[in-house]
C-alpha cells in the first residue's frame, strides 16, 4: 500500500499541474540484534524472523553467496580473504546496498553481524534513508562473562567445537565483541534506539521480553 501526496490550491481547486508527488512505503521493522558469543542471539534471531517475517541479513552468508556466485563484489572480497586481510568497510557496505536493493518487497530486516563499526552504522543509516526507512532499534542481549564461558564450553562438547573449549580463545572472542560493539551501541543509544535486555533465563521468557520491546518501537 502506498500513499501519494498532491498539492491543491487554497480555494480547493486542483492545480493545473501536480507540483509534487512522493511515494511513501508503509513503515518497516528494521532491527539490529546484538549479543556476545553464547548469548543465544542465534536462537532468538530465528524466533524473531519467524514471528515478524523479517529478511535475515547475515554478513557472513552474503559474503559466501557472492563468492560462490563469482560476482564482482565476491571476487573483490575473495582477494582480501586470500591475502588474510579484513574485508574493508566500503566493500561490506556495497554488499549491504546490493542486498537491500535486491529485497525491497519485505516487511523489514534483521541485521546479523552488521554494523560492527560506527562508520558502518552511519553508512547503514544512509542506506535506509534511501529506502525512506530507518533502523527501528538495536536490541542487545546482556549475559555475564562467566555464564558465556559456561555456555560456550557446553556447546563445544555438544557440537564438537574444539576452539570453544579453549579458555583463551573464549576470552578473546568475548573481548573482541565488547570492543567492537560498545561504540556501535553508544551510537544508537544517542539516537534513543538502544534496548538492553537480560539474556539469562528461559528462552521463551527472553523472547517474550524481546517481543515487548519490538512491539513498543515507533515505526
Amino acid at each position: 500500500m502506498e500513499y501519494s501526496f498532491f498539492f491543491y490550491s487554497f480555494v480547493g481547486i486542483n492545480l493545473p499541474q501536480i507540483l509534487t508527488k512522493k511515494t511513501i512505503p508503509l513503515s518497516m521493522l528494521n532491527l539490529l540484534l546484538f549479543g556476545p558469543p553464547g548469548s543465544g542471539k542465534g536462537t532468538q534471531s530465528q524466533k524473531i524472523i519467524e514471528k515478524y517475517q523479517l529478511f535475515h541479513f547475515s554478513t557472513g552468508d552474503v559474503l559466501r553467496r557472492h563468492r560462490k556466485e563469482g560476482t564482482e563484489l565476491g571476487k573483490q572480497a575473495q582477494e582480501y580473504i586470500t591475502a588474510g586481510k579484513l574485508v574493508p568497510d566500503s566493500l561490506i557496505i556495497d554488499l549491504v546496498k546490493t542486498t537491500l536493493r535486491e529485497n525491497t518487497q519485505v516487511k523489514g530486516y534483521i541485521f546479523d553481524g552488521f554494523p560492527r563499526t560506527v562508520a558502518q552504522a552511519q553508512a547503514l543509516d544512509e542506506l535506509m534513508k534511501e529506502q525512506n526507512s530507518a533502523i527501528s532499534g538495536m536490541i542487545s542481549l546482556l549475559v555475564p562473562d562467566d555464564e558465556l564461558r559456561a555456555r560456550l564450553k557446553k556447546r563445544a562438547i555438544e557440537e564438537n567445537r574444539p576452539d570453544d573449549q579453549d579458555e583463551k580463545v573464549i576470552n578473546t572472542r568475548i573481548e573482541t565483541y565488547k570492543n567492537e560493539t560498545l561504540p556501535v551501541a553508544d551510537y544508537y543509544k544517542a539516537q534513543g534506539k538502544l534496548y538492553e535486555l537480560n539474556g539469562v533465563g528461559d528462552i521463551e521468557a527472553i523472547f517474550q521480553s524481546i517481543c515487548q520491546v519490538i512491539d513498543s518501537m515507533p515505526q
